[in-house]
């Protein structure tokens, strides 16, 4: 954690130490790691707005750009109760509920709508009582989105194209699982600095949503975009448990539906954004491969094959799921 969070971190818990539990009821520190022009930060705005029309006890406090620390510092806060929610990511919830991660097994879902039927359903259910049983509850799903590969010099068409390359991922096991089947040189590195990772050359790409790839302008740096759609990944927006349970039945319902809400918005912005960003990048220089999308899931098979040996029942429910049994 840069020294300037931990500041903000000690400030904060300075605040609570003398205002006591009322502060910690009234004031809802959310925190998430999306800059202006994402839809999660938009999404974060539209949270905050509703909340206090149907609480009178709270108020929304809007951290962004990973000011409260990284995805894995901010869980720890909500479970520390330094902040109380946090639209955090897939791969660092995974490290705490594994479960998560299979959301995430190469080429799982079809398209955005079959995930939100998985995702708002019993699967979902089984997510957040994983995550209670660590000290977090899950209140909704936001998107991340579908997965594609940028690099700096060619297009990745076929897993050949991959070998060897340098590659960021997320701090997500099964996203390093995914790239080490297709024969690249994957590690993970924390989003905020991964711009700079990728100008002094430590990696030859990364792989993100185009909605990253355009509101973090990746594309100038790794201008070779190839459509592999490799990985779904979600935004769980999480509340730590202790915090949750300190609120009124009253007010859990207010938190849960101004956050599905404003998934909604999320959903509705990031659907609609990926739909209309190819033009966007192309015209700013961006560059654009469709892949041969059979050879990749077939080089990946052997995630699955791991992850089922570790998941067992749970892999076998979501591809019932996905399959709409």
């Amino acid at each position: 954690m840069k020294s300037t969070t931990y500041r903000f971190l000690a400030t904060s818990l300075l605040s609570v130490g003398l205002s006591c539990a009322h502060a910690q009821a009234d004031e809802l520190i959310f925190a998430h790691g999306a800059n202006p022009g994402n839809p999660r930060y938009e999404a974060a705005q539209v949270f905050a707005a509703i909340v206090p029309s149907c609480s009178a006890d709270l108020t929304v406090n809007v951290a962004p750009s990973a000011t409260m620390g990284d995805d894995a510092e901010m869980l720890t806060s909500a479970t520390a109760g330094i902040i109380q929610m946090s639209a955090n990511s897939q791969g660092t919830l995974a490290q705490i509920v594994p479960e998560v991660g299979a959301l995430g097994l190469p080429f799982l879902f079809k398209n955005e709508m079959e995930v939100w039927r998985v995702l708002d359903g019993p699967i979902g259910e089984a997510l957040d009582k994983k995550a209670q049983e660590s000290g977090l509850k899950i209140v909704t799903f936001w998107d991340n989105g579908f997965r594609n590969v940028t690099l700096t010099d060619h297009f990745v068409k076929e897993p050949a194209d991959l070998q060897g390359v340098k590659i960021r991922t997320p701090p997500d096991q099964v996203s390093i699982d995914i790239f080490k089947a297709l024969g690249a040189n994957p590690a993970p590195l924390a989003w905020s600095e991964l711009p700079t990772a990728l100008r002094s050359g430590t990696f030859d790409g990364q792989e993100n949503p185009l909605t990253n790839i355009y509101s973090a302008k990746l594309y100038e740096i790794t201008p070779y975009i190839s459509l592999t759609g490799h990985q779904y990944q979600s935004t769980p927006v999480v509340a730590g448990l202790g915090w949750w349970q300190s609120l009124s039945e009253d007010d859990r319902q207010c938190v849960t539906q101004a956050a599905q809400q404003a998934g909604w918005f999320q959903r509705g912005r990031n659907f609609i954004m990926n739909e209309n960003l190819k033009t966007a990048i192309k015209n700013e220089g961006g560059k654009f491969a469709e892949v041969d999308r059979a050879a990749f899931v077939k080089a990946t098979q052997p995630v699955y094959d791991k992850y089922q040996a570790q998941l067992g029942d749970f892999v076998s429910e979501l591809l019932q799921a996905t399959a709409g049994e």
